[in-house]
């Protein structure tokens, strides 16, 4: 089973290999790691995802939260976080062609991000699964190359007020990460 992580931890020298490494050494199945900062300076969030059954990300959120610098792991259930997925992709598109190309990328609202004589470069954002069918409508026009910053994600927050009648403390960017009480 797929699951996404959200990782916030301290934005230290060496963070993202001890990390990876952890990971790395105990042989979890990681689909997706992206890194970037947080609105709080001094901080970044890991985005995660991981493939295997409920004892396997147990244990991957154990051994992260074990590490010094991280501040809080959280698990994102599918209907309660939103993740997206950012795609470049250059597709052959000769002049003849180029109609055909745009129309296709048009249906799943990619931007076109450069244009060259025999090819443009499209970018897409949006869930795993409009990535990849957008890749495979592409596909028979030619892709000439491709990337993809896996996943990033993060609570919705309609959600926030729902936590708080539950008694969980919604985060805020007001908030300290060392006060905030993560529940899952």
């Amino acid at each position: 089973m797929r699951r996404t992580l959200s990782v916030i931890s301290e934005d230290n020298p060496g963070v993202l290999t001890r990390l990876a490494g952890l990971i790395y050494r105990r042989g979890y199945n990681v689909e997706s790691l992206s890194v970037g900062r947080t609105d709080i300076p001094g901080f970044s969030r890991f985005t995660v995802v991981v493939n295997g059954d409920d004892g396997v990300i147990d244990q991957v959120v154990k051994q992260l939260d074990k590490l010094i610098e991280v501040v809080s792991v959280r698990r994102l259930s599918p209907g309660r976080s939103v993740e997206r997925w950012l795609l470049l992709m250059k597709v052959k598109a000769p002049v003849q062609m180029r109609p055909q190309v745009l129309q296709t990328a048009e249906i799943f609202r990619c931007r076109v991000v450069d244009v060259g004589a025999e090819a443009v470069v499209l970018e897409l954002t949006g869930d795993k699964g409009k990535v990849e069918a957008c890749v495979e409508a592409l596909r028979p026009y030619g892709i000439l190359e491709m990337t993809s910053s896996g996943s990033v994600a993060m609570e919705r927050a309609g959600f926030a007020e729902a936590q708080s009648e539950r008694g969980e403390k919604a985060y805020s960017s007001a908030d300290s990460f060392s006060s905030v009480a993560f529940t899952f």
